[in-house]
This record gives C-alpha cells, sequence and structure tokens, in this order.
C-alpha cells in the first residue's frame, strides 16, 4: 500500500481499533495460479504472537486454501471512507487550483497463513466470530443455541484460517495534507451530508477544537 508520511498511521492501538470495526476483510495470497482473494470476517487475537493473530474461516468448496501460497498473506480492512468535494475547499476561491480526492482509513495485514481443519479448533474460531458479531444485540445467538450435531456438520464445510501478523501498513487519509482552512471545510461539508458514511468521517478530519 502506498502511505505518503502525512498519511502513516503506525500506532499499534489505532491500527487495532479499525481491525476491531472492520466488519469485513479481504484475504489475498499469490499462488502458481496467479493471485487469490476472498471477502471475509477475521478477529485479531491480541494476546497471541508480538503483534497478534488473525482467525477466520472459508468454505471448504473454496479453492483458496488448496493453493500453496507463495510468500505472505494478506489481510485488508477498510475504516470509514469519503468522497472530498473541491467545492469544500477555501482554496477554491482563491487559486481555483483543487481537484477531488477520496478520505479513508486503511489496515494491511501480513503474515504466514495457516489452514487448518480440526474440528475443535474451527469451533473455537466460529464461536470467536459469533460471539464478536452478536455481543451488541439485545438477546444475541450463540453456537450453542443449535443442535451439536447441526453445528458439527457445518464445521465440516469450513476451512480455518491462522495468520500470526507478523507487520502492519496502516494509512490514515483524513485531509492533514490540505491547508487548516481546507481542512475546516471538508470537516463542515461532510458533517453537512446526507449520507451516514460521509458524516462518519467528518469528525476524523483534524481540525482546531
Amino acid at each position: 500500500m502506498y502511505v505518503p508520511p502525512a498519511f502513516k498511521d503506525d500506532d499499534v492501538e489505532s491500527i487495532r481499533a479499525t481491525i476491531r470495526s472492520a466488519r469485513l476483510a479481504t484475504l489475498v495470497t499469490a499462488t502458481a495460479e496467479g493471485p487469490v482473494a476472498t471477502p471475509l470476517p477475521l478477529f485479531l487475537d491480541e494476546t497471541e504472537g508480538e503483534r497478534g493473530t488473525l482467525y477466520g474461516h472459508l468454505a471448504r468448496a473454496n479453492p483458496q486454501w488448496r493453493l500453496l501460497p507463495i510468500g505472505e498473506a494478506l489481510a485488508i480492512f477498510a475504516g470509514p471512507e469519503a468522497y472530498v468535494s473541491p467545492s469544500w475547499y477555501a482554496t477554491k476561491q482563491e487559486t481555483g487550483k483543487v481537484v477531488p480526492t477520496w478520505n479513508y482509513v486503511a489496515v494491511h495485514a501480513y503474515g504466514p497463513v495457516e489452514f487448518f481443519q480440526e474440528p475443535d479448533r474451527l469451533l473455537d474460531v466460529v464461536t470467536r466470530l459469533t460471539n464478536k458479531h452478536e455481543a451488541a444485540r439485545a438477546n444475541p445467538w450463540a453456537v450453542t443455541d443449535a443442535p451439536a450435531d447441526f453445528i458439527a456438520s457445518q464445521l465440516r464445510g469450513i476451512v480455518g484460517i491462522r495468520i500470526p501478523v507478523v507487520r502492519f501498513e496502516g494509512k490514515r487519509k483524513m485531509s492533514q495534507n490540505r491547508p487548516e482552512a481546507d481542512r475546516v471545510g471538508v470537516a463542515g461539508g461532510l458533517a453537512a451530508s446526507e449520507n451516514p458514511q460521509d458524516r462518519e468521517v467528518a469528525p476524523l478530519i483534524p481540525v482546531p477544537g
């Protein structure tokens, strides 16, 4: 990922927060047949390894796990993002020398990938993923709510993923490279948008308190 110095995010807690809040990731592996990518939920076990370990699963019918990976796997996590109109820049009125851009948060995590099939490990991953995404519900569903034999049959249809993270790349592109007046304009424009995704980005723009 191309990360200019102004947009570099190397704060561990910020990177972990982006991963925790991402509802879906993309797992990319290089193989002799070319790159392969699968959208899927992943969670980071922050207690395992120096930088944590990613876990998830994919369908057994998905050929990605059968293709020998070349080098490290890449897990991509996308955070808040929004289109930035040049009409919000104070510079537009001053010089007119402005163009559109996109603000976004992204984390790339790299590490060797292990695909596994042991039922107890799969059950642990499925349970932890379920608990993570059900936690905010008033009446959360639990894996144990389903019959044990049914869950066992479902586990036979998936393959687990384990990626000990060896390095992160974090990027937080939030108009840091623009003059203060431009940043104020961007924050205001996004805050006034009818799009909830834009309004989520607005408070991330660095402006005077």
